[in-house]
């Protein structure tokens, strides 16, 4: 029987978040793609494979997002199916973000079904569970004894549920049992007929850790995925915690916080799971492995670089590896269209069991997803909102040299300790990765990374683009830190709005600016003092009137409300078509 629900948004909104102009679309490779076509059969085999076991991750991390998503997601299908319209729409939604509730482009959120609204603990704790509830029940279990019940629902891994007057923690590969278990047959099903002996045996080491719900097994897959440089295919199965804003309401109680402390227990927010598959794309790889031979140089020039150990070492080759990647399929977490969606990734985070056994961390940049399709209107962009004679520096490709920054920065500063900042954790790790990208502008240039003109086009492009469309929400970690960032800018003169509303960027102040902000973030990062990163959030995440005059610019020129990825290699691999 098909659970019914009942639509939240009308036909008209739903066509008018549907139409092209509100709707912009990632397109993914397609099935006659040449980098599909140039891979060997047997990579083309296991490509298929990989992209079933990420249809099945899509499938569990619904489930870890909203409780009530997969019996939506029927719903929609039937009604689909009886030619309602209102659910044909609604399911173009739905699909683009992964779930029955997201936020757009402008920081509004966004509820397909009435009644389903967005529970801070999402789909991985109880429903009903209030944050007044949750701390009370774990001060009774650790007053109890039952610290090690206590461990199991506080680690990154596990759905929470109640047991009695207690609450659980079931470890997510017993949780969704059957499906990991399809996975790991997918992922070896892959290995079986891809052509890349390091590829295969992490493809295995995945397998056996979706088998057997022991963290160590992650572990050893995540340190074989971070060794992965040279490989024809990529399959990552990202696990990050940004979503669970249950977790991180630990450290505002007090007496709850002391009293994990004292019996050893660091509440990990929990990790929601995305499927990324690709095909690495060898020329955009070679540069971005430019940068690696600086990276301990960088590691060395961190603020108060002593005070902390860091994943790279400025005595050591950094345990780094970066692939470019044509993408075939996005599910899951690392997929979702939620008011933007993810440019690159650099894992395993800092809170991952690998990290402690001599594992590296890989940065993989997503190809499709930086391509701007519509020079146009970028150029109208810059037309009202960069100062013209500025508009010499500024380069898109510059923005993804940017991000190869931002991404490389997450490898620097300390590893250890963030999780006492609680929700304001990954602001601030965001912010560090925006102003180490910036603050090494200057010596990278230097050492001969960026050329002269390299180094204004970063300056120029990476300010310009740090205007939004509209304030975020306090939950949304990577805007909240560009709005940060603009008003600390702002006010020590990193750029100025010309008489007629436009960004002048102030180049030579930049980059000393950006040095100052990273080392107050390394600083609150040191300390793990949730006071002072709450202040510093509070003090800086405040919308100026500057902002509001660029975001009713950004406005007019783009109508964008959400996003959605076309798929159309993925699709067919799926359906057997290719």
């Amino acid at each position: 029987m098909v659970e019914k629900f009942e639509f939240n948004l009308s036909v008209a909104e739903l066509e008018k978040r549907t139409h092209k102009d509100y709707l912009i679309t990632k397109k993914f490779l397609k099935a006659d793609a040449p980098e599909f076509l140039a891979l060997a059969p047997g990579d083309k085999k296991a490509l298929r494979h990989l992209c079933v076991a990420a249809e099945i991750l899509e499938k569990i991390n619904m489930q870890i997002d909203c409780k009530h998503n997969l019996a939506v997601k029927e719903f929609l299908e039937e009604e689909v199916k009886k030619g309602n319209k209102q659910a044909k729409l609604t399911k173009i939604l739905f699909d683009a973000q992964k779930g029955c509730n997201a936020i757009d482009t402008m920081s509004n959120p966004i509820r397909l079904i009435k009644g389903v609204d967005e529970k801070l603990g999402k789909g991985v704790y109880p429903e009903d569970l209030s944050k007044e509830e949750f701390h009370t029940v774990l001060l009774r279990m650790l007053k109890e004894g039952k610290t090690d019940e206590v461990k199991e629902i506080l680690t990154s891994r596990s759905v929470v549920v109640r047991a009695a007057e207690d609450l659980a923690g079931i470890d997510y590969i017993d949780y969704f049992n059957e499906d990991f278990n399809k996975m790991a047959d997918e992922l070896e099903k892959a290995a079986s007929v891809s052509t890349n002996s390091d590829f295969n045996e992490y493809l295995l080491l995945q397998a056996k850790a979706l088998r057997t719900a022991d963290p160590m097994l992650d572990a050893y897959a995540d340190k074989k995925w971070a060794t992965l440089q040279d490989t024809p295919l990529e399959f990552t199965i990202t696990r990050e915690n940004y979503e669970d804003e249950m977790t991180g309401t630990i450290v505002e109680n007090e007496e709850l916080s002391a009293l994990l402390k004292e019996n050893n227990i660091s509440p990990i927010p929990k990790d929601f799971l995305g499927g990324r598959v690709g095909i690495v794309n060898k020329k955009g790889t070679e540069a971005l492995l430019a940068i690696k031979k600086y990276l301990p140089t960088l590691a060395e020039n961190m603020p108060y670089a002593d005070e902390y150990k860091q994943t790279i070492s400025a005595e050591a080759d950094s345990e780094q590896t970066m692939v470019d990647v044509d993408m075939v399929m996005a599910s899951g977490d690392v997929g979702e269209y939620r008011g933007g969606i993810t440019l690159a990734e650099n894992l395993p985070n800092s809170d991952k069991l690998s990290l402690t056994i001599g594992g590296g961390r890989r940065n993989v940049y997503h190809r499709q997803i930086r391509f701007i399709s519509d020079k146009k209107k970028l150029k109208e962009r810059l037309d009202a909102i960069l100062d013209k004679e500025q508009h010499k520096y500024y380069l898109d490709e510059a923005d993804h040299w940017f991000t190869i920054g931002h991404e490389n920065a997450h490898s620097l500063g300390p590893k250890e300790g963030s999780e006492k900042l609680g929700k304001y954790r990954n602001i601030i790790e965001e912010n560090k990765a925006d102003m180490g990208a910036l603050a090494f502008v200057d010596l990278l240039t230097e050492l001969g990374m960026y050329t002269p003109e390299q180094r204004l086009q970063i300056i120029v492009t990476t300010m310009a683009d740090n205007f939004l469309k509209s304030k975020p929400t306090m939950s949304q970690a990577h805007r909240v830190r560009t709005v940060m960032q603009n008003k600390y800018f702002s006010e020590r003169g990193g750029y100025e709005l010309t008489k007629d509303g436009k960004i002048h960027v102030n180049i030579d102040k930049v980059v000393p600016i950006a040095k100052e902000m990273l080392a107050e973030i390394v600083r609150i990062q040191i300390d793990g003092d949730f006071n002072k990163a709450e202040k510093y959030v509070n003090d800086n995440f405040v919308w100026t009137d500057n902002m509001e005059i660029i975001a009713k610019k950004l406005q007019k020129i783009s109508k964008t409300l959400n996003g959605r990825l076309e798929t159309e290699l993925a699709d067919k691999l799926l359906a057997g078509a290719v």
